[in-house]
């Protein structure tokens, strides 16, 4: 599977398609962290009561979201067409504060609409604020590397709309683990999962001492084998003399024995 990239791309004057001819600028490095913020616009009315509390504050408008993030930009780190100034990169961002003539007003001037997609996260809006720091500097005074921190905002509250209902399908050679815990035993771990088949499982995750396990053992309640069993148990006696008498006893069982107690037992007692 491919690393997925982080994309720009300049959005028409609607703030809702891509623009005619745009095309996603990938970043360098993907962000570490994306800082989202929510706000509405509330404020206190005039010659209101302020003991009030919240109850005198007014809804005045649509909320906003802002999105603060940071890329990183590195020319010693590029693998295909390498440049020698890493403004060279950091301009394609600038370019998304650089103000436009308006379509509506071509007095007017207003920044582009940018679109972020990293991933399924998307973000629909205006660069607010920019701030570029140059480092590492080459021998000729040129920057190599920089850091940009980026603030975009748009007029109103960003709902995620997340496909489907979120569940992970379940991928061959993966399953769920539980770890064991101090004084745990086997018995106990499962039956908090609702498991009786202790033994079995016990069997299956090859574990031979089911009654103490070590701290952090991880367990796969899903893992059992079918075991079986059989237990032999005879019995004779023989009195010499006028009194004589034999008795013989014998059993078998078949159970699921635990992996550290299977096998086949038999005795016999003779006396004379």
């Amino acid at each position: 599977m491919s690393l997925v990239k982080a994309t720009l791309t300049e959005l028409d004057q609607s703030f809702k398609d891509t623009k005619p001819g745009a095309k996603p600028f990938e970043v360098q490095f993907n962000p570490e962290t994306l800082k989202v913020t929510f706000a509405n616009a509330i404020v206190q009315p005039q010659g209101g009561d302020n003991s009030s509390g919240s109850g005198g504050r007014q809804f005045v408008g649509a909320g906003t979201t802002k999105l603060a993030l940071q890329l990183w930009f590195d020319v010693t780190a590029m693998e295909k067409d390498p440049v020698d100034d890493v403004r060279r990169l950091t301009q394609k961002v600038v370019y998304f504060m650089t103000p436009q003539k308006s379509d509506q007003d071509p007095k007017k001037l207003a920044p582009p609409g940018v679109a972020f997609q990293f991933g399924t996260f998307l973000f629909k809006g205006m660069v607010e604020a920019l701030e570029e720091s140059l480092e590492f500097f080459s021998p000729e005074g040129k920057p190599l590397r920089a850091s940009v921190n980026l603030t975009l905002s748009q007029q109103k509250i960003l709902e995620s709309n997340l496909e489907g209902d979120g569940k992970v399908p379940a991928r061959p050679g993966h399953a769920p683990l539980k770890s064991a815990k101090k004084d745990d035993s086997l018995q106990k771990i499962a039956g908090a999962n609702g498991k009786d088949d202790w033994q079995s499982i016990a069997a299956g995750n090859g574990i031979e001492d089911p009654l103490r396990m070590a701290a952090g053992t991880l367990v796969d309640l899903n893992a059992g084998v079918s075991l079986g069993g059989g237990v032999d148990i005879g019995a004779s006696a023989s009195i010499g003399g006028s009194i004589g008498g034999s008795f013989g006893a014998s059993a078998s069982a078949g159970a699921s024995l635990n992996a550290s107690l299977g096998g086949s037992a038999s005795a016999s007692l003779s006396i004379g």
